[in-house]
């Protein structure tokens, strides 16, 4: 069983002492003493929000925004939904997680699918549950607290509209669960950890429109903004990951059979930025109450500061952007072959990978596999693992 405390409290433990010996060189960039470069992560609660949730999109390097419109979309752009050419459809996705390392209890379920009620609107709703499995709780000196199954979950509903032939928008609302400890003595003696709620919305817009005999998509989607997380102390709070993703997409019909798709996304975490202290007198802690001064900031402080906080500068701030290419290759709407990459900057996670994937219609039913091939040394939670998305379109299309 997964001593989950200790393994979070040491990580952090980690991350801090690794970025204290940083320095911020000549260049903007942070550099270790020893020489190379040195990491700034943007750390955030419930990350689980931005795995992304069904095959077809994780087999296009995890790009979603403007790919054509399924049961997914409410995940990635809910206003694409408004554009849809059924009137219904629902998915279920499952992902294995961290199966590489022997681990088999831990996985994100997602259930998704949508409903247009007319030729302008469309409703859509999702379920979201992440599980860690049985974990053995522990304290500072080793004793155990006893075992639980930590869990999280976010509840989702969507309205899209069209605005016109072009334009569309939606709203999602959305309630965050994460019960990691509930009821266990945090192991610093701070107090007893509760379960952390947050709600929050998605804005999304979609264009869509006819470029050189095909169909050029752009997605816009404002996702997570919402509520910070707090698990002990009122004081002590955390962003979620509230979200900037610009998508394009282009699909082209070869002829009677054959359709390709290109579509590309680009993303940043609209959330504050950490500074890293470089000497003895510029630490980003309020010596009043020991919390970090970038996880006091307010909601909109912190979403629109995003874009110009990184202590590194224009520099760091594009590091921050995360890309996302995707191919997709449809033979008579039945068949499908995806490829795909996804690129993080090394000071900001260093996530790189190449992903592919499988499609396949049979009358109203669909099923999509994806797999992910890690091509940096940062090690991923889905290194090496197929996951699943089965669909149910009543008439028919893509899956």
């Amino acid at each position: 069983m997964k001593n989950f405390l200790l393994t979070i409290l040491l990580a952090s433990v980690t991350i801090c002492s690794l970025q204290a010996q940083c320095v911020l060189g000549d260049d903007g960039t942070y550099q270790s003493p020893a020489g190379g470069d040195c990491a700034n992560l943007i750390l955030t609660a419930v990350p689980f929000l931005r795995i992304t949730p069904d095959a077809r999109a994780a087999s296009m390097g995890d790009a979603g925004i403007a790919i054509s419109p399924d049961a997914n979309s409410i995940a990635f752009n809910a206003s694409k939904l408004a554009f849809a050419e059924e009137q219904s459809s629902i998915s279920a996705t499952y992902t294995p997680w961290l199966r590489e390392l022997g681990v088999t209890d831990v996985y994100l379920a997602y259930l998704a699918g949508y409903f247009k009620i007319d030729e302008l609107q469309a409703f859509s709703g999702s379920l979201r549950y992440f599980s860690l499995g049985d974990v053995q709780f522990t304290n500072m000196d080793g004793q155990s607290l006893g075992i639980g199954k930590p869990n999280e979950f976010e509840i989702s509903a969507a309205y899209a509209r069209k605005l016109s032939d072009k334009l569309s928008a939606g709203l999602t609302a959305k309630f965050i669960l994460s019960n990691l400890a509930n009821g266990v003595q945090a192991p610093d003696g701070s107090g007893e950890i509760n379960a952390g709620t947050s709600g929050a919305v998605d804005i999304s817009f979609t264009y869509l429109t006819q470029l050189g005999g095909g169909d050029l998509t752009v997605g816009l989607a404002l996702t997570n903004i919402g509520s910070k997380i707090t698990y002990i102390q009122d004081l002590n709070k955390d962003f979620i990951p509230t979200n900037f993703g610009l998508g394009l997409a282009y699909s082209t019909d070869l002829d009677d059979y054959n359709s390709l798709t290109f579509a590309l996304d680009i993303n940043k975490l609209m959330v504050p930025t950490p500074i890293i202290p470089t000497d003895s007198t510029r630490y980003d802690v309020d010596p009043a109450d020991g919390i970090a001064d970038h996880r006091q900031k307010g909601l909109f402080s912190g979403i629109l500061g995003s874009f110009g906080d990184a202590p590194g500068g224009f520099t760091e701030e594009l590091q921050e952007f995360y890309f996302s290419l995707g191919a997709e290759y449809w033979y008579n709407k039945q068949f499908a072959v995806r490829l795909g990459y996804f690129f993080e900057h090394q000071n900001k996670g260093n996530r790189k990978y190449l992903t592919a994937g499988l499609g396949l219609n049979y009358q109203e039913f669909g099923l999509n596999v994806s797999y992910l091939v890690p091509t940096s040394n940062q090690r991923s939670a889905l290194d090496n693992t197929l996951r699943f998305s089965v669909t149910y379109t009543p008439s028919g299309g893509e899956g």
